[in-house]
This record gives structure tokens, sequence and C-alpha cells, in this order.
């Protein structure tokens, strides 16, 4: 043994010696990074995905912050009688509507009821709520409601359907910054208000939907998956740790190192002041897996060798003396794999991989000090008996050596015809299936779309770049233009445009006689309509949310029909193009949170793609300096590359698409599969330089002393994130089930294509 190991190992071996001191020392420090909890905040809008130096991020907050913000919480009103227009369903949205008002943080608040309707009375333009007093209104009146609402371009597929079967009340909101309390709060008040109005008015139901809902969603997906996921994979490793080990202190073990791996890397997280999303929260219980892994490779050895008659105490310096590498190499491979999700477009698997990355780093350092403080300590027996799970390996070993030429054939024949469907999934996402059938956004948003247009939506600012340059003629003929460009388009439902005020009003002032329904061709009387409009416009119901303060620029809502991120970079292309072609005069801008998460997932791919081949050449020099040889080395990437491709292949015959969630996938397995390879490779290498054996039988000492490992921790990693496909947040369920698909395969491949690898290539 080189002298610089034998220094490092007894440094560790003092742990063994000294348990008492080991375990004491152990848990002050882990009491003190654990206090880092307490500052460890928790966000859940959706904006956490998007990096500040995120183009269409800059481009959306510039406009947020001209305009009015777009948080909203959208009412959508279903009435058992089929029609909104009737006494008891315009009396619940008049109702909802003076109510919402209340809500906290509640800027806006936009109905059928309050819709600023405008009537010609001689000279005179009379701007009034479109609905009064529904209790006192005939039957003629409801009539009348009704066609001015079915007609009004800015109230159809926003506010109202086209066939008045359901309504909608919008509320805008100006939440605080960063605040997860904030969505929270509101989603709270909301539901309550939603089940008063239910109340009071039999046979109306509400669905609940918006930015805001959306936000919420996020929030109660993480805190969801925390409350069940996590305790029931802590249940999973437990009850396999039993069955396995047959060994209560054993397992309490390991439970204690699970816990000073994880809550020390939150801490550490809080004191380095991130916070926890929706997607980084899952963090905990990639750790505990990871941990697992690395515990159970040292009880293996150790648990062997006392079955074998080995002494406790010996037996513990033994099985430290032969893991202390492997478990080395394998931590910092693991974590190179996850620290290469920095590379990603989303902070939030940035926080993911860089908590884990500690995670893994303080379960490497706990496996090698404490556990053996708390194995010496504990009562820990054995007893002198055959191991059945190794014979089982030994005839694995046996059918592996003989049929090696046909296995390192066929394996390698399956890979490359997986792996060539691979390319064939498309890349594609849809932000508002990132929520399975079962959560309340989710189904509320599915109606919506059905029934009243949908929440996916685009912002364009058309800027003349002149004060007061909205009342421009030119100006407004550009921007009616566009509107009707969007109108012939199949994917637009609604555009919500002040083109269409500006020629309600011509009208208006023009005896509301029909022909007038176009836009004002002097821009001293596109003003003044506009002057006079705003000043007769209530509190709380004004312009800012269309125009900014100079009026050099106004703000269309496209409200767009469901579409995948692939259709929706598509419409933003064939919009582009219209634009330069077009109004080369003026200045287009588009953006909305559509448009952010379908950029984002292409480009994540193709950073993290970069990533991966990052960490993949860093791995590699890594493994062949460790093991001293380059074939080795080069080897080893076979059987840690095929996994991630042959999953692919297989999701391409199961979905076909990946979106953000699946994007790291490829990256946050690659230092996971590495473990498997590098303990396999370890043995073999033993046995061949230590004990002089061939390759056959070294790897028959391959199978026999980390078969069982590889079989334990394979099904602890795959449980525990097969576990995650459990989550209603589908990029976690998603990316759960894939991460679970290519462990599962790279076990596969580690058995019967490393070993006849191994034995083809050691001549």
């Amino acid at each position: 043994m080189p002298e610089s190991r034998r220094k490092v190992l007894s440094v560790f071996n003092y742990c063994v010696y000294h348990p008492y001191r080991t375990v004491i020392g152990s848990l002050i420090v882990l009491s003190v990074l654990s206090l880092g909890l307490k500052g460890l905040g928790f966000r859940n809008d959706y904006q956490v995905f998007f990096g500040p130096e995120n183009p269409q991020l800059q481009v959306f907050e510039k406009i947020q912050k001209t305009y009015d913000r777009n948080d909203n919480v959208l009412f959508i009103v279903e009435p058992d009688s089929g029609t909104i227009f009737d006494e008891n369903t315009l009396t619940a949205i008049q109702s909802l509507t003076t109510l919402a008002w209340q809500l906290p943080y509640a800027s806006r608040v936009d109905s059928v009821t309050n819709f600023q309707h405008t009537v010609a009375k001689e000279d005179e333009l009379v701007v009034a709520d479109l609905v009064l007093n529904p209790q006192e209104m005939s039957q003629q009146e409801f009539e009348r409601v009704k066609a001015v609402a079915l007609s009004e371009p800015l109230l159809v597929n926003r506010l109202v359907s086209t066939s008045g079967h359901v309504g909608g009340v919008n509320v805008t909101l100006q939440l605080p910054e960063k605040s997860a309390q904030a969505s929270f709060e509101v989603a709270k008040k909301v539901r309550d208000l939603a089940a008063k109005i239910e109340q009071q008015t039999p046979g109306l139901h509400l669905h609940l939907s918006g930015m805001v809902m959306m936000n919420n969603a996020f929030g109660e997906a993480a805190m969801t998956d925390n409350q069940t996921l996590v305790p029931l994979m802590y249940g999973i490793v437990f009850v396999t740790l039993l069955l396995f080990f047959q060994s209560v202190m054993a397992t309490v073990a390991v439970g204690i190192i699970i816990l000073g791996a994880i809550l020390p890397a939150l801490g550490i997280a809080g004191w380095s002041g991130w916070y926890l999303t929706s997607t980084s929260a899952i963090a905990p219980t990639i750790i505990l897996t990871m941990t697992v892994a690395d515990c159970v490779h040292f009880l293996v050895t150790q648990f062997h060798l006392m079955r074998h008659g080995m002494a406790k105490q010996e037996a513990v310096l033994e099985s430290l003396r032969i893991n202390f590498k492997p478990i080395f190499l394998t931590s910092i491979t693991t974590a190179i794999g996850f620290l290469s999700m920095n590379f990603s477009d989303a902070p939030p698997f940035r926080d993911l991989g860089n908590i884990v990355a500690i995670g893994v780093t303080l379960a490497f350092i706990l496996t090698v000090t404490l556990l053996p403080a708390l194995i010496m300590l504990l009562p820990v027996r054995k007893k002198l008996r055959p191991e059945r799970s190794r014979v089982i390996m030994a005839l694995l070993a046996d059918i592996v050596i003989r049929h090696r030429r046909s296995l390192l054939y066929i394996n390698m024949v399956l890979a490359i015809i997986l792996i060539s469907f691979a390319p064939q999934n498309e890349l594609n996402d849809e932000f508002v299936k990132y929520f399975d059938e079962t959560v309340e956004f989710r189904q509320a948003t599915d109606f919506l779309t059905e029934n009243m247009g949908g929440i996916y939506s685009i912002e364009v600012v058309v800027e003349s770049g002149v004060e007061g340059g909205i009342n421009e003629p030119d100006y407004l003929v550009a921007v009616q233009d566009l509107v009707d460009w969007f109108h012939k388009q199949t994917e637009v439902v609604h555009v919500n445009t002040l083109v269409d005020t500006y020629k309600r009003l011509n009208m208006n002032l023009h005896g509301d006689a029909a022909e007038w329904f176009v836009l004002p061709t002097v821009r001293n009387l596109a003003a003044q309509y506009l002057l006079l409009y705003e000043m007769s416009l209530p509190y709380g119901l004004d312009l800012n949310n269309q125009v900014n303060i100079s009026k050099s620029g106004s703000r269309l809502v496209v409200s767009l029909k469901d579409l995948s991120s692939n259709q929706m970079l598509a419409f933003e292309q064939r919009t582009q193009q219209w634009v330069a072609g077009n109004l080369p005069t003026l200045n287009v801008e588009a953006t909305s949170p559509t448009l952010m998460f379908s950029h984002i997932g292409k480009r994540n791919i193709i950073r993290m793609m970069m990533g991966t081949f990052c960490a993949l050449i860093l791995i590699s020099i890594i493994l062949m300096v460790a093991f001293k040889s380059f074939w080795l080395g080069l080897v080893s990437l076979v059987p840690n590359l095929i996994p991630a491709g042959m999953a692919f292949g297989l999701w391409y015959f199961i979905d076909g698409r990946i979106g953000l969630g699946l994007s790291v996938v490829t990256g946050l397995t690659l230092g996971i599969v590495v473990d498997d390879t590098v303990h396999f490779i370890s043995k073999y290498r033993l046995a061949r330089q230590e004990q002089q054996m061939t390759p056959e039988a070294a790897v028959r000492y391959a199978f026999s002393t980390v078969g069982v490992a590889l079989w334990i921790t394979s099904v602890v990693l795959v449980s525990g994130f097969f576990i995650l496909t459990l989550s209603h947040f589908t990029m976690n369920s998603t990316m759960g089930f894939m991460t679970a698909m290519t462990i599962a395969v790279a076990l596969i491949m580690d058995l019967l294509l490393l070993p006849p690898l191994l034995m083809r290539m050691d001549k």
C-alpha cells in the first residue's frame, strides 16, 4: 500500500479506536452546520426557473416595470343553468367582483359586470359598469347585456365564453417580489372566497386559475412531496436494509449517517443564502439514496468478513482499507456529476446539483469516520454462516464468464439499437402540464382551455419612440394591422388591445353608428378620445395595464390555445418575421411566461450536454489517474455512457417528448452510474494486481465481493428515484422515472457488459 494512502487511512482509523470522541465531535460539527436551516428560504413563483441573465426574463421584467404586473387570479364561473346572463349568476359575479378587491395585494378586478361600457347620450360620453343591479333587471335587459358582452372584443374569450355559458373574474395582484408566503396567503383567501360564493349561489361552480394559483401549485407540490415522498422513501430504505443486513443496529447507524448528510447540507445552503424551490426540494431524497450507497459498500464488506470469523474491530478496519479508495472515487465522481448541473439555464437545477454535491461529500466523510465509530459502539453481531447472496453472485459470475462473448455482442447490439432511437425524442414542453391532472390548478386551467380561451399568452409591446405617439393615426393603423394578423393565426384565441377601445370611442362619439367603429384618423381627436375616456374611468380600472406613462407605446396581450414549446417558438418566429417585414419603423418586443418556458427547455438541453461532456472528461481523467491505467479509464466510459442513451431510447417508446425536467437527467445520472463501475473495476484491479489472479478469476472475485453491494445500492437508488414518480409535479416525476430507469440499465450493463469487456480488453 502506498505510504500516502496508509497515512490517510491512519487518520480515519482513529475513529475506530476512539469511537466516543468521534461521535461527540461529529454531532457537534453537524449540529452547527444544521443551524443554517433557519435561514433556508423557499420560493414558489415560476420566475425562479429563470436566472437574471435570461434574455426573455430581461424583456419580461422591463415590460412589467413599465406596465402593470401580470400576476393574477382568474375565477372561472360555471353555472348549471348554462348561461351567465341570468339574475343568480350575474349577482354572484358582481358580488365576487366586489369582494375580490379585498384580496391581499389586489390592484385591479375585471369582470363582465364591471366592464366599463361606453354609450353616447347626445354630445356626452357615458362610461359605466355594464351591469349595475342584476336583481332589478328584466329579461329584456339580460338579453341586451348578453348582446353587448358577446359582441365586445375586449370581453369574448377573455371574461366570457363565445356562447356565454362560462364567465370569468380576473384579479390582478401586485405581489411582493420573492415572497413564497404571499402566494400561499392569496391562494387561501381565494379558496375561501370561492367557497363562500358557491355556498351563496347553489348551482354555481368556481374554478381557480391564473399565475398566482400556478405559483401556489409549485409550492404545494414541493410541500406535498416532502410530506409524503420523503417519509415513504425512508420507510423503503430501512425495510430494504433490514432485509439485506438483518441487523437493526446497522440500519439505525445508516439512518444517523443519512440525517448527518441531509440536515447539514440544507444548513450549508441556508448559511449560503440559497432557497429551496419545487425542484431543489427533492435534494433530501437524492442525498438519502446516495448516502445509503456509500454505507452499504462499507457494511457489506464488514459483515462478510465477520461472517468468516474476523473480529468486529478488525473487520471494520479491513473494510475501511478495502473500500476507502472506491468510496472516495465514487463520491468525487458523483459530486462532479451533480456539479455539472451548474451548466443548467434554470437556477433550481443548479441549486439541486449544488445541494446534492454537498450532501454527497458529507456522506463520504461520515461513512469513513462516523459510521465506523457507530458500528464500534452499537451491538452489531454476525454469526458464522454461508451467505446465500454470494452463492447467487458466484453462479451469475460463472454464467457471465461462460457466455462472455455472446453477452458482449448482444449487449452492444442492444445498446446501439436503443441509443439510435434516442435522437427521435422530440424536444418539447408544456408548462401547464408540469402538474398532473389531480392538481386543482391543472384541472381549472384545462377547463379554461376547453371553454374560454386559455392561460397561454404572449405580451407584445409596440413602442413608437415618441411621447404621445400612440395617438398617431399611422401608429394605430400599424397596431391594427398587427392585431388583424394575429386574428388570422389559428393559434390565437383573443387579443386584448387598445385599438378596440379607440374604435368603440369613435363609434360612441358619432352617435353609436356602427359604421364609425373604425380608428380615428386625426391625432388630436384620438388624444381627446383617450383623455375623455381615462377621466371617466373609476379607480383601479385605468389603462396603466395597456399604455405606458409617456403614451409612447401600448401593450397587447395575445391569448393562445394550448401550445407545446415547439409550437410556441414557431409562432414567435412567425410573428417576428411578420413584424420585421411590416412594422420596420416601430420597436416591437414580445415575451411572457409561456415564451420563457418554451425557450428555456431547448437552451437547457444544449447547456446540459456541454456540462455532461465536461463532467465526463473530468471523471475519465480522475479514473485513469486513480487506476493508473489509461485503458481501464477508457473501458469505464462504456458502461457509464450507454445507460443514459439506452434509457432515452426506451423513453421514445414510452412518451417521446423531452422537456425541462428530463433535460438534466444525463448530467444527474452520470455521477451516479459511475459508482457501480468504479466499485467493480476497483475489486477487479485489486484481484489482478494484489492477488495476481487471471482475468476470469478477477471477475469472480469482483462478483463475490461487490456484486451483493451493487444489488443493494441499485435497489435503494431505483426505489428512491422511482418514489419521485408519485409526485404530482410532473417535472420531478418524469425526472425520477428516467433516472430510475437509467440506474436499472446501468446495473445490467455493469453486471453483464462490463465483465466481458474487461476480460476482452485485459490481455
